[in-house]
């Protein structure tokens, strides 16, 4: 089978050599020509992905993956095209479709009869129903599901686990009509492989959502009641700091009991999915209280963290503060979201001189997004951990000359390491 992949980034690439290892034909699309060169070196665009390195050299060297600008002409030559485009949200929480709009009408000027799209970027509900097949069918000159198929299947995957998150989770699949939602199910039968999973209610395997709305909505309720529960166990953990209590400890006990799963508190509110996604379900249910009040208290816990320092140290005003992250998490060379960016801004709104550590970048590329590099053993008066990469689980307070106060957003650093400097973690009692 022949494969169209649109945007190589950290889902697509994956997904594309995937595809490509099953066997079929695969050309990648990208409207960065330095990512298609560097796909079509057999050279990994970024790293952090398991196993993609390798994956990515056998696929292209045996012919069965290739990479091209041009993604009119590789759907035009392809019986199946998968949509992984960015869809981001404004300001005001409204999402932007200027990529995949754009995506779509180069679809569409290359789609023959016959062709299965199968949009995967997680889309407001009657997205794919509403906005892109009528897109589809208008710069095609077709009739959608007469003349070709439309499904979305949205992706279910973290970056850094792709090709084992694609095995681990069923595939789901809702069309526009029964017909474009059995194309779906044959093609992702094809095109993927699954994991033994006696605890789900159904076989592992492609899971048929009936629906393309059903299929949508199936992705933001996961992901909306994640960023729900990551929102009150922060709330858990700033009444536990005042309360004198642990809530680490709490959280462990209540995880022990049938049915309950209660996130461990911290500051991050990055990543494509948690900060994103419930905008896609409010924009769908503004009246959705519960989801905007999570998504505000989510969004708040750079800045407590930021009000913890400047409480251990008096005042932020004149003194240099280092974070450590940029990342949204630990061992991902990703920055869409990440807390770094309102931690610093809530840091020099303090007055503190900012400087920004993570071992994943360059110099030049924490200068490039206007943060002061920081190299570990420069001296600073406080600390604040962003992201948990495994380089930072050994640091101790002589990485730091002059630290009087840490805040582990994470619990990712040893206490006992700074034994003689004020060390507080989100959700801990003052100590």
């Amino acid at each position: 089978m022949k494969i169209a992949v649109v945007a190589l980034g950290k889902i697509g690439l994956p997904l594309a050599v995937q595809f490509a290892k099953k066997g079929h034909e695969v050309i990648g699309c990208d409207v960065n020509a330095t990512t298609v060169d560097q796909v079509n070196a057999g050279t990994e665009p970024f790293p952090g992905e398991a196993f993609l390195s390798e994956y990515l050299k056998e696929v292209v060297g045996s012919g069965n993956l290739r990479a091209t600008t041009d993604t009119t002409s590789a759907v035009a030559q392809s019986q199946a095209v998968v949509v992984v485009v960015p869809l981001f949200v404004d300001n005001e929480g409204i999402p932007d479709f200027g990529w995949m709009d754009d995506a779509t009408a180069k679809i569409a000027a290359g789609l023959k009869p016959g062709t299965l799209v199968s949009y995967e970027t997680t889309l407001p509900v009657g997205t794919t129903r509403n906005r892109f097949t009528p897109a589809l069918e208008a710069g095609s000159g077709l009739k959608a599901g007469v003349d070709f198929h439309v499904v979305f299947s949205p992706e279910r995957v973290l970056t850094g686990r792709v090709f084992a998150d694609l095995r681990k989770y069923p595939k789901l699949v809702g069309g526009i009509d029964s017909a474009s939602t059995a194309a779906g199910i044959a093609f992702y039968k094809e095109v993927l492989d699954f994991d033994d999973r006696p605890d789900l209610v159904e076989p592992n395997g492609v899971w048929d959502l009936l629906t393309c709305e059903a299929s949508e909505m199936a992705k933001l309720a996961e992901t909306t009641y994640r960023d729900v529960n990551i929102a009150l166990a922060n709330q858990f953990a700033i009444f536990a700091e005042t309360a004198n209590i642990d809530i680490s400890k709490v959280i462990s006990a209540s995880n022990s009991q049938p049915y309950s799963h209660i996130h461990q508190p911290g500051i991050a509110v990055g990543g494509h999915c948690i900060p994103i996604y419930p905008r896609f379900y409010l924009w769908n249910d503004p009246a959705a209280t519960v989801v905007r009040s999570a998504r505000e208290a989510n969004a708040g816990m750079p800045s407590h963290a930021v009000n913890i320092l400047a409480g251990s140290l008096g005042s932020l005003e004149g003194k240099k503060i280092a974070v450590l992250g940029i990342s949204y998490r630990g061992g991902v060379k990703e920055s869409a979201f990440s807390g770094v960016f309102p931690t610093v801004t809530a840091l020099k709104a303090q007055g503190a001189l900012v400087v920004v550590h993570d071992p994943m970048y360059t110099d030049d590329e924490i200068i490039k997004y206007g943060f002061t590099p920081y190299k570990i053993g420069e001296p600073v008066e406080g600390l604040i951990l962003q992201a948990d990469h495994k380089e930072y689980k050994t640091l101790t307070a002589t990485d730091f000359p002059g630290v009087k106060a840490v805040v582990d957003g994470r619990r990712t650093l040893d206490p006992s390491n700074f034994s003689l400097t004020i060390f507080r973690v989100i959700g801990a009692p003052a100590s």
